[in-house]
């Protein structure tokens, strides 16, 4: 097993850019675990990423989302300045903006655990992690992933870290958003992850003051290395 990962920030990219540059990774570790499966004894590791970056505006709707969560149309959209994509993630529709880290671990799960909730759970444990640094109490709603505040009360309930992923032959890709400095603003424009009765927030938000993003991205990665059990090249 390959528990070493190659870590890039990409910084700010546009979503389909990276999108597409996600699929090519993913592609070429599927391509090998195929060819490892025909050819045993010639067997050769596959490879793990981490991206993070920040992308313009832009919503995302997932493969079982319904597009009824998109509130405005695509006129209004252009006036925000903001794109929209279908894409082959699970989960509903979301958005990704500015102050936001957008974080996808393209990982061989064989490396690791070859199972999907512990893999999302794990992503949550991190973004958890990260933000009681901070003094802020991250947890989990039951039939919703993510990672949110005050999720045990209906009506404070809100979302800070958004996950969506796909996986094929326990590979993965896309995953998560996890509001730092976000403009909250864009939320209203969507039924975030096709919830009419709840909010999105951020650290900012939360703290009343922006948070320096770098330094989260610090120590979100050492928190993702540890709980899921990565190296970094």
């Amino acid at each position: 097993m390959n528990k070493s990962v190659s870590f890039q920030d990409l910084g700010v990219v546009d979503y389909k850019e990276a999108w597409d540059y996600q699929e090519k990774l993913f592609k070429g570790i599927t391509d090998l675990k195929m060819h490892n499966r025909s050819h045993p004894e010639a067997e050769k590791k596959t490879d793990n990423y981490l991206l993070f970056c920040e992308h313009p505006h832009v919503y995302t709707l997932g493969k079982n989302g319904s597009e009824n969560n998109l509130l405005v149309n695509m006129l209004e959209l252009q006036q925000k300045e903001a794109t929209y994509y279908k894409i082959n993630r699970g989960g509903d529709i979301t958005y990704h903006g500015p102050g936001q880290i957008v974080g996808y671990p393209i990982l061989d799960l064989d490396n690791f655990s070859p199972d999907i909730h512990q893999y999302v759970a794990n992503l949550e444990e991190a973004i958890i992690l990260t933000i009681a640094e901070y003094g802020l109490k991250g947890e989990r709603m039951k039939g919703a992933s993510g990672v949110w505040l005050d999720a045990e009360n209906p009506a404070k309930a809100r979302k800070i870290c958004a996950i969506g992923i796909r996986s094929s032959r326990w590979v993965t890709m896309h995953g998560f958003a996890f509001n730092v400095n976000t403009d909250l603003s864009y939320f209203e424009l969507i039924n975030p992850c096709g919830f009419t009765d709840k909010k999105a927030t951020s650290m900012q938000k939360e703290l009343g003051e922006p948070i320096p993003i770098y330094e989260v991205k610090s120590k979100l990665k050492a928190h993702l290395g540890h709980v899921i059990g990565m190296s970094y090249m």
